[in-house]
């Protein structure tokens, strides 16, 4: 079992657009009928989202679905659960002066969350945090376990157990 990190900062109004954080139903709509533009919007929008999902940097709304996202949103690959915890740590000081609730930068509020995660991760579980940042803006992070996921067990893992590098350390993150 190993970790994944992510994370996303952008516009709010870009993280609200949840048909694009959303995986399409696996099965398409049914084929128009003739002269029907209902149907040939509802068509051409699931053709849209299932192009646009797997590929998006959106953080999708069932955490494990990470796991289908290109393998350059990685920002960090963990054997142990206390390192991908201590990295979620580090994420959250990093942004903390910039949130946009004054509870939200409270330090021991940080500490406190930054152990429940290193809790779940040791038990296979995902982890994900989102916050509200100035302009408005928004930040999320999130720790998918890999090998299996425990949520969603049929997603493969991006990367091969031979191929995870540990700690997997990328270039630090541009903050927007």
């Amino acid at each position: 079992m190993h970790h994944h990190g992510y994370l996303w900062t952008g516009p709010k109004e870009r993280f609200d657009n949840e048909a694009l954080r959303r995986p399409p139903h696996p099965e398409p709509p049914p084929p128009p009928a003739p002269n029907d533009p209902t149907g040939e919007r509802q068509l051409q929008r699931y053709r849209e989202v299932a192009a646009e999902f797997p590929t998006s940097d959106l953080p999708p709304l069932e955490t494990a679905y990470w796991l289908v996202k290109p393998r350059s949103l990685i920002r960090g690959t963990w054997d142990e659960a206390k390192e991908a915890a201590a990295w979620l740590g580090e994420r959250l000081a990093e942004y903390a002066h910039r949130f946009a609730y004054e509870k939200d930068r409270e330090t021991g509020r940080l500490r406190r969350l930054v152990h429940s995660a290193a809790e779940r991760l040791v038990t296979g579980a995902d982890v994900s945090y989102g916050f509200y940042l100035e302009r408005p803006a928004y930040l999320s992070l999130a720790v998918v376990t890999c090998s299996p996921n425990r949520s969603m067990p049929t997603l493969s893992c991006p990367l091969t157990t031979s191929a995870v590098p540990t700690p997997h350390r990328p270039p630090p993150d541009r903050v927007p």
